[in-house]
């Protein structure tokens, strides 16, 4: 039997003499062949080597391993469509109540940092009351930032588009980025189209995704590296992509990455928020994003956004 390529015979399949052969069709396309022999010559009569009722038993045989292929294929298509709604109902749970914890959160939180600031203004603080008050205020204003992260993945932010042009997003990311990049050992390598159509989308959130996915690069590449990020027109989109030269992701970690929280970093390098957030706005600007890696190889992110 040959199937998709692969083929599967019995030991001395090699040595038959006569073979008689009929096509693998499943869901309508052909998929590979059955083929049968004898080992031994077979007399021709009036009906060749194999009788009549040897090719109806042989098209029979491949029409129920057509049927089984099918039938394998379904359930393995029902499993997937569980596992996406399984994760689907998962990321809405987490988005509600991320939305809910973000509410509750920013108010205390506010307060918090404004009383710092104004008690950091008094004069004639001790020295060491003055740098506690200012890790008081750093402290607060990277929660405030993990609370912009969780609002964004539940989407309570909506964009506000404008008209953009791409390659100045990826400028404008960079030109904060590229000093770190420097710092790091890793080379930036622009390949920019010339004069991409413009989209609708909010730049200050298209920034943040460049900023989430070059900052993940850069951590990537402990030892330095290459970073290339390119865009490009396909069809109807503009497509944007992030390359690595880094440690890259496997299978099991790839499969995880934009699930809210879940990080391979230390727990002083990452909440597990940024790609989720992303991906949240990627999604919130109907567009799509993949990812291509593999341990040793690096890591490419590609976004395609709808040029309307």
């Amino acid at each position: 039997m040959v199937l998709d390529g692969h083929s599967f015979a019995t030991a001395n399949f090699a040595a038959c003499v006569d073979k008689q052969s009929v096509g693998l069709v499943a869901k309508g396309r052909p998929r590979g062949s059955l083929e049968v022999g004898y080992t031994r010559n077979k007399p021709e009569l009036d009906e060749g080597p194999f009788l009549e009722e040897e090719r109806r038993l042989i098209d029979t045989v491949a029409r129920q391993v057509a049927g089984l292929i099918e039938r394998r294929e379904a359930a393995e298509d029902q499993d997937r469509l569980k596992d996406q709604l399984r994760h689907a109902d998962r990321l809405a749970t987490i988005g509600q109540l991320s939305a809910g914890v973000a509410h509750e959160l920013n108010e205390p939180l506010g307060n918090n940092l404004a009383f710092a600031q104004l008690a950091s203004k008094e004069a004639g603080l001790p020295p060491q009351a003055a740098r506690d008050l200012d890790k008081i205020v750093a402290i607060s204003l990277h929660a405030r930032e993990i609370i912009k992260k969780l609002m964004l993945f539940a989407r309570q932010t909506p964009p506000r588009k404008s008209l953009v042009d791409l390659n100045v997003v990826v400028e404008d990311a960079l030109s904060f980025l590229e000093s770190r990049c420097l710092k790091q050992g890793v080379t930036v390598h622009r390949r920019l189209a010339a004069e991409p159509p413009k989209i609708a989308a909010d730049p200050s959130q298209l920034n943040q995704v460049l900023v989430n996915l070059v900052v993940n690069a850069i951590q990537a590449m402990p030892a330095g590296g290459t970073l290339t990020i390119a865009t490009r027109r396909s069809d109807d989109c503009v497509v944007l992509s992030v390359e690595d030269t880094g440690v890259g992701m496997d299978a099991g970690v790839q499969s995880r990455i934009f699930t809210p929280f879940f990080t391979t970093k230390d727990v002083h390098e990452g909440t597990g928020l940024g790609l989720p957030v992303v991906h949240g706005i990627v999604t919130s600007h109907e567009g799509t994003i993949a990812v291509q890696s593999a341990p040793g190889r690096g890591t490419r992110f590609e976004i395609s956004l709808p040029v309307k």
